[in-house]
């Protein structure tokens, strides 16, 4: 069914009513296939989901916290020659910000050029002074990057850049092996590449930066543990990658500032260690004393140059959303480029001008907390009464640092399986960059997120929101 808002970009149906190639088989299997078949197979893909225990916790909601992620059965299609030029821009723009990480904890050059404000640096809670002058092994500090896109008008803008712990990827897989075995027909109908090979990529990525390449390098994964929301993910990925799974209790650190794992067969030597643990809580000896989850000693082996941690310690400083608005003249600084992806027009709350405009306008904005994520206290003004935006609008007063706004995108639309049949719906993207010292990797794809809800421009897990598989074409 086409959008009927003619306003918003639709990714299946033109304006003209006529369906965009990368849809045309799609939308022939859309019309012969019954509801009824629909709805049975999103049953079954929910069974496969829990059999599979893909999960997602909820933190502050009453009762049991594990839930389903809404799973839309309908792919996402993209077309290879729209991917190319995403590759291209994914690719710049996480080159930029690495250079940008190693410069911050180093010389600071971009902050002495006054392209960034040094103020926006010092007084970003994510930037650890104490990390300046240690470099990462290969000088990676971003090795999985999360670059979330929507599409506008046709053309991909970048939302925001996640390079602490991005999560989602497992989704993006269990999407695929889902529609893989609900509708085999529809495979056969198109040519997708592939991206079941991903966890390969991650693993040779993170193999690349060990700092000890006399041997095969031993890879961990570090999770906070069962509880914590994104854990199916950590052991899914371990799974996949052919690694171990640890926690804290599993690693210790010797004298010589070496990373072991205890094993039945005694220690073995750790070389790298992709970690899903904030960085506060890493090492109760260099950040929070009360940390259980952590390895104590770990920061000393990091700084020795003994293991590799995956991502960098500090990575949160270039994930500040004041920070995003600079990464179009990072690429210019540090790559002598023109950026090919482009920012959302952005008003940063420090700047006074800015201030104004967004207190003139806060019911057409959307507002964001600079330290936020998850879709949690930010304000979607046309969607707010009066009230919630006077109230917020105070918020933003006491703190005008901390928060920024954007105009309210027109997100594009795909269509999507809900209550009624198959309905338009918005939609982002979340694609994953791999960095390593062997290069720059993109699975082709990505984790596509779905506001479940009509009109609704939310689409984080935490706030309701689903995801579906996303197919890139081959040419």
């Amino acid at each position: 069914m086409p959008n009927k808002n003619e306003d918003i970009y639709d990714e299946m149906w033109a304006g003209n009513g006529e369906v965009r190639e990368a849809y045309v088989n799609l939308k022939s299997w859309l019309e012969n296939t019954p509801p009824e078949t629909f709805r049975r197979k999103r049953e079954e893909a929910e069974f496969l989901f829990r059999r599979l225990g893909i999960t997602f916790a909820v933190y502050g909601e009453g009762g049991d916290p594990e839930r389903l992620i809404p799973y839309d059965i309908v792919p996402r299609v993209l077309s290879g020659q729209k991917w190319r030029e995403m590759e291209k821009g994914m690719e710049q723009r996480v080159r930029a910000i690495n250079a940008f990480l190693a410069d911050i904890y180093d010389k600071q050059e971009i902050v002495a050029a006054g392209v960034v404000p040094k103020e926006i640096i010092d007084a970003n809670e994510a930037y650890i002074p104490e990390m300046r002058g240690v470099k990462p092994p290969s000088s990676v500090h971003a090795h999985i990057a999360g670059v979330d896109m929507v599409c506008v008008d046709g053309d991909f803008v970048v939302l925001e850049d996640n390079v602490r712990t991005p999560s989602g990827v497992s989704y993006m897989l269990g999407n695929r092996e889902a529609e893989m075995r609900l509708f085999p027909e529809l495979f056969s109908l198109h040519r997708i590449q592939a991206v079941d090979h991903y966890p390969d990529e991650l693993r040779k990525r993170l193999q690349s930066v060990s700092p000890n390449q006399e041997r095969m390098p031993r890879v961990v994964v570090l999770t906070p543990g069962r509880f914590n929301s994104a854990y199916f993910e950590h052991a899914f990925l371990a799974d996949k990658m052919g690694v171990e799974l640890v926690e804290g209790p599993d690693l210790f650190v010797d004298e010589d500032n070496v990373v072991y794992m205890r094993t039945t067969r005694g220690p073995q030597r750790v070389d790298v260690i992709y970690r899903r643990i904030d960085d506060a809580f890493l090492d109760p000896e260099a950040f929070n004393p009360d940390s259980v989850l952590g390895v104590r000693g770990l920061v000393g082996a990091y700084r020795a140059g003994n293991v590799a941690i995956a991502n960098a310690i500090g990575n949160g400083v270039a994930d500040d959303k004041a920070i995003y608005v600079y990464v179009p003249e990072m690429v210019r600084f540090y790559l002598g480029q023109e950026p090919i992806l482009k920012n959302v027009p952005t008003f940063m709350g420090r700047k006074a001008d800015d201030l104004k405009y967004i207190k003139d306008n806060l019911q057409d904005l959307v507002v964001k907390e600079v330290h936020g994520s998850g879709g949690y206290g930010m304000l979607v003004g046309p969607k707010s009464t009066k009230e919630e935006c006077e109230t917020y609008w105070k918020r933003i007063e006491a703190d005008p640092d901390g928060f920024i706004a954007q105009p309210t995108l027109a997100l594009s639309t795909c269509p999507t399986f809900v209550g009624e049949g198959v309905a338009p719906r918005h939609v982002d993207l979340r694609p994953f960059v791999l960095s390593g010292a062997d290069g720059i990797s993109i699975v082709p794809g990505g984790l596509t997120r779905v506001a479940m809800k009509e009109g609704s421009l939310v689409v984080n897990s935490s706030q309701g929101g689903g995801t579906k598989d996303t197919w890139v074409l081959e040419d």
